[in-house]
């Protein structure tokens, strides 16, 4: 018999040759990950720690975690499917392994050995297949579980969520209603501050005038005991013009009867003077009409003498024409002969009234109104007679314009009538 030595060198040989013969038959066994599992429970930690601290994470947090999670399953789930693959790959290895020891005649020892290192490895792989499936079937309990929780959480969040949208929405109106009062705080304040140095200023203003006014007071003190100093010197100067007042009473009352017979004397002179001028006016009017005749275009009204425009002028003229002269010159001789019959003492004056119709001046006129024309022509009466020797000084020149109508009416006799020049002899 071989010494012990050589018996474990040839069993570690032996080993090492079924190792390498059962490698060369079955091959690499394939290596299950269970990393996936591990970072499962890893994300359910950190959630848990999360929901613990009370710190609500945010929803885009959640999604990530949900869908890290998912990942996770889904990689259990295919670890799940590589342990089925591997174990159908191992039976397949067996069957093959058999067929091959059936074809190439290994001894019975050889034979056994391997049959009983694989049956082993079958009823580890087993029992590792058992375990993972227990476990997996753990895991996705705790998947539903945490699952509902995390929907129920979600729910709670999002509730959360949208009262905290709700409160926030309301934060916001009452900052800005809290904004408004501020602001209109802002503004009374600040109107109360002008009001506050208007106040001061007007304070300062009537502490000015309050020493302004105590001086006046002083000065008016003083002013006043000169006053009554005065009012003394006064009261007894009142009673010596008491006195004399009393003593010129029956000198007005005196006076008085003066002033009235004056009065009635001079009433008596002008109406005598009056009078006169009145007699002098009628004997000018008999002159003029028979000098004149009885023409129906020169008539006397009243006590005026009244010429129509169109013996004097043209039709919108100020210019006399030659018919016009001859008449104002026998006009002018009959005032000549009677002004030298008239006292110096009477201060008459020949008014020439100017008058027109109520139609407007025509576009091409030089006269800008009937106010206008109707002056130019009273003026052009009056230097046409101060040429046949009537003194300036016992002359006047008027115009009235259509504001003194004759006759109301609208119509062409109306107008004829109402453009006219006037002659009164009258005082000053």
């Amino acid at each position: 018999m071989p010494p012990a030595g050589a018996k474990a060198v040839a069993g570690a040989a032996h080993a090492a040759d079924a190792r390498a013969h059962r490698l060369a038959i079955f091959g690499p066994v394939p290596r299950i990950p269970v990393c996936g599992a591990c970072a499962f429970f890893v994300c359910l930690a950190v959630f848990a720690a999360a929901a613990r601290a009370q710190t609500p994470p945010a929803p885009s947090e959640v999604e990530a975690l949900l869908a890290r999670m998912q990942q996770q399953l889904e990689r259990l789930s295919e670890a799940a499917a590589e342990r089925d693959r591997a174990l159908e790959f191992l039976e397949k290895q067996i069957e093959a392994a058999a067929g091959r020891l059936a074809v190439t005649g290994q001894t019975a020892e050889s034979l056994k050995s391997s049959k009983a290192e694989l049956e082993t490895q079958v009823e580890t792989l087993a029992l590792d297949r058992a375990r993972l499936e227990a476990r997996l079937k753990d895991l996705e309990d705790e998947q539903s579980r945490k699952i509902r929780e995390l929907n129920a959480r979600l729910e709670q969040l999002s509730a959360r969520l949208s009262s905290a949208e709700r409160e926030k929405a309301g934060l916001g109106e009452r900052l800005v209603a809290v904004e408004r009062e501020r602001e209109l705080e802002r503004e009374r304040t600040t109107s109360l501050r002008r009001e506050l140095e208007d106040r001061e200023a007007r304070i300062q203003e009537l502490e000015a005038r309050l020493r302004a006014g105590e001086a006046e007071l002083v000065a008016a003190r003083s002013e006043l005991d000169r006053l009554n100093r005065l009012l003394g010197a006064t009261t007894e100067q009142l009673r010596r013009v008491a006195s004399a007042l009393e003593r010129s009473e029956a000198e007005v009352d005196r006076q008085r009867l003066i002033i009235d017979d004056l009065g009635a004397r001079l009433n008596a002179a002008l109406l005598q003077r009056v009078e006169q001028l009145e007699e002098y006016r009628s004997e000018f009017f008999g002159r003029l009409r028979r000098i004149l005749g009885d023409r129906p275009e020169i008539v006397i009204v009243g006590d005026r003498f009244v010429f129509q425009a169109e013996v004097l002028f043209p039709s919108g003229s100020a210019r006399l024409q030659p018919e016009g002269e001859v008449q104002l010159r026998r006009l002018a001789a009959t005032l000549r002969e009677v002004a030298a019959k008239i006292p110096p003492d009477i201060d008459w004056v020949l008014r020439v009234d100017g008058h027109t119709d109520r139609r407007p001046i025509g576009a091409g006129s030089p006269f800008r109104s009937n106010w206008e024309l109707s002056t130019a022509r009273a003026i052009s009466v009056v230097e046409f007679l101060i040429r046949e020797g009537i003194p300036p000084e016992r002359l006047v020149a008027a115009g009235f314009g259509e504001f003194r109508p004759l006759d109301p009416g609208d119509n062409e006799l109306a107008w004829r009538r109402n453009r006219r020049i006037e002659f009164k002899l009258t005082e000053r």
